[in-house]
């Protein structure tokens, strides 16, 4: 059986250079108020992570996988999720 992180391997994301579909709206939001940094756990693709050095929440969206868990996720509603325009975001293969 094949593991998911081969499969992933297959996707292609074309990527909307200076123009990113997922922001986080309000870092304050992370960094006062959300002690659980939930996002850093419920995305399946670890587009989320925490910098504790910067205090802010690091969002490399080139990883998404565009499965829609950002937009529910966020107990705070701090995430700005947008479909990615004609042409660009994840093209999956084999899938």
């Amino acid at each position: 059986m094949e593991k998911l992180t081969d499969k992933l391997f297959k996707n292609r994301y074309i990527e909307d250079t200076g123009h990113p579909h997922i922001e986080v709206a309000n870092q304050d939001v992370c960094r006062d108020r959300c002690s659980g940094k939930y996002c850093n756990y419920f995305c399946p693709a670890g587009v989320y992570e925490w910098d504790e050095e910067k205090k802010q929440t690091i969002v490399s969206f080139g990883n998404c996988v565009e499965c829609g868990a950002c937009a529910v996720g966020c107990p705070y509603d701090n995430i700005i999720c947008f479909t990615p325009k004609g042409g660009s975001g994840v093209q999956f293969r084999f899938g």
